[in-house]
Formats: C-alpha cells, structure tokens, sequence
C-alpha cells in the first residue's frame, strides 16, 4: 500500500516561477493521494473544479492536501481519495506583488495648439504600477482561456490606448502647452483614472501613473529655453551692459585692440545717452547761493521784468 501511495504522490506548485509572470495555472490529470501543496511568499493559490472557485488559500507553507486543504474547499469538503483515482482539479496561482512598466510614446502625438495649424508634436514616458485584486474577473475573462500571463501581456493593452489618453489629458483647457511638466501630475491622474476603468474588467486595477518628462522637437525646446532665460533675465538691456562690463573687467572681451576699443565705444556712448535722458528729465535746479528774481515787486506790486530794482519804487529786488 505504501508502494502505491508513494507512486501517486505529486506537488503542486508555481513551476518555472518568473517575477514579470502574473498567474500560473497547474493543471494535471490528476491531484492524487498524499499530494502537497506549496505556497510561496507573495502567492496566493486557487482551487478550481469545474471552472468553479472551490477555495482561496493566501498563508505560505507546505500543506497536505487530503488533510489541510479539502476540508476548506466549499463543494469538495467530504471528498475521499480512492485506491487508483484523484482529484481531477485545477489550481491556480496568483502573483499578489505590484507590477511596474515603463512605458514610452512610440510616435509623436500632435497635441491641438492655436499657433500650430499640424498641431504641436510630444513624446512622453514614465511608469505605470498595476497588480491583480479582482480573481472572479481575472478568472471570468482571462485565466479561463489561459495557461499563463506575463506583465507584457498587459503593457501591450495599456500602451494601445495611452496615446489618446495622453492626447485627451494633455488638451484639457488650461494647459500651457509649452510647460505641460508643470501639470504632469494632473494629467497622470486623469489617465490613471482612465485606464483603470480599461482594465477593469480584466480583475486588474491600475495603482499608479507618473509621468517622468515630456520630450519636444528641438527647435520648439530652443525656443522654450531661450523664453525661459529672458525671463529670468528680466531687463534684457541691464543685463547686457552688466556683461559687457564684466567682460571687460575680466579680460573676457578679447580679438585684438579694435574690438576693445569698440565695446569701450559703445558703453561710453550707451552711459553718456543715458546721462542725457536723465538731465532732460530732471527739473532745471536754481544755482546754489542765488535767490530766483520775483515777477512782482513786493512793495508796490510793479511787474519786475527780470530786474534787480524796481523800476517803479526802487525796491530792491534781490
């Protein structure tokens, strides 16, 4: 009896176990007497009869099937093992981690912009985090045509609707179009939302979507750049008399005497310009020691004319 008993035994486990797998389905003809099963650190395992869920086990360990799982399975709790035969059941094996995958723009999206007839062309990337939390539906529409899924089995979904997602976020009114890093958490937000709903009848939900930049054609980056150093510049002429200073002071203006000469020229030229423009626009100021002759005499009231005397009373006048 012992002989028998030893040549039907087996062990179900996740075989060939890879990180990027999501589940595995063991299936055999047979789970005989005296089988075990094996449960992994961050696997969950599956009885499955007749396409049926009969019991969910999550705890890690080496279990004795006869003794330790039938008696927990749901339609299955007075099953006896016979002499030549077993139990005919499925079980499958669930990765309970959370999934990372990077995803990438294959093509430029053309983003709507009023400026831009063709529309302004982006490339983006980042991560996507996803994990399975729903087994009815994972069961329901994948695991019951299906032996094994990998991580790239669902990178391919998401990546097939993510430019429209990107496009549809990206055009929401408000937007800077040519600062859309300022608003990446807004716009993976709203895309995480919409794939989450993609996915969920796949029993997976999306637990996160970052995007980590957004990637322009060169001549509109140049363009962005030099807009972004005029602004930080702020007085645009200041700023290059302040260089043009310092460059001489350093020794930086360089090429010869004529070159020299001719930057001395121009922040001469540039200085004495603009002592003008202030002497034009100050008040003339009354020298200093001299009183300002009065247009009328104070004695008798006589129109001065500029003298010093009165010419009606002799009043002196200053």
């Amino acid at each position: 009896m012992g002989l028998f008993s030893k040549q039907f035994s087996n062990v179900v486990e996740w075989q060939e176990f890879r990180e990027d797998m999501i589940f595995y389905k063991w299936n055999n003809d047979e789970i005989q007497k005296g089988s075990r099963l094996i449960i992994r650190p961050g696997q969950d395992a599956i009885f499955l009869y007749n396409g049926r869920i009969e019991g969910i086990f999550k705890d890690e360990g080496d279990y004795d099937i006869e003794s330790q799982i039938i008696p927990f399975l749901s339609t299955l709790k007075g099953f006896r093992f016979g002499f030549n035969s077993g139990l005919r059941a499925e079980v499958l094996f669930i990765n309970t981690k959370e999934f990372t995958v990077r995803w990438g723009t294959a093509n430029a999206i053309n983003v709507p912009a009023p400026s831009l007839p063709g529309g302004l062309p982006i490339r983006a990337h980042g991560t996507v985090n996803f994990k399975v939390n729903d087994y009815l539906k994972l069961i329901d529409k994948i695991a019951g045509v299906k032996k094994t899924y990998f991580v790239e089995d669902v990178k391919l979904r998401i990546t097939s609707v993510l430019d429209q997602l990107l496009m549809k976020w990206i055009s929401k009114e408000g937007k800077d179009m040519f600062n859309l890093q300022a608003n990446s958490y807004d716009i993976g937000n709203g895309i995480k939302t919409d794939l989450d709903m993609q996915l969920f009848n796949t029993g997976l939900t999306i637990t996160g979507f970052n995007i980590m930049s957004f990637t322009y054609p060169e001549e509109i980056q140049k363009m962005i750049t030099k807009n972004a150093s005029h602004s930080m510049i702020g007085d645009l002429g200041r700023y290059q008399q302040v260089s043009m200073t310092d460059g001489m002071a350093n020794g930086t203006i360089k090429g010869g005497s004529a070159a020299s000469d001719m930057a001395g020229m121009m922040m001469g030229m540039k200085m004495a310009n603009q002592m003008m423009q202030n002497m034009e626009s100050s008040p003339n100021p009354t020298p200093s020691g001299n009183k300002a002759v009065p247009n009328f005499c104070p004695n008798c009231g006589n129109k001065t004319n500029g003298a010093n005397f009165c010419s009606n009373c002799g009043q002196k006048l200053i």
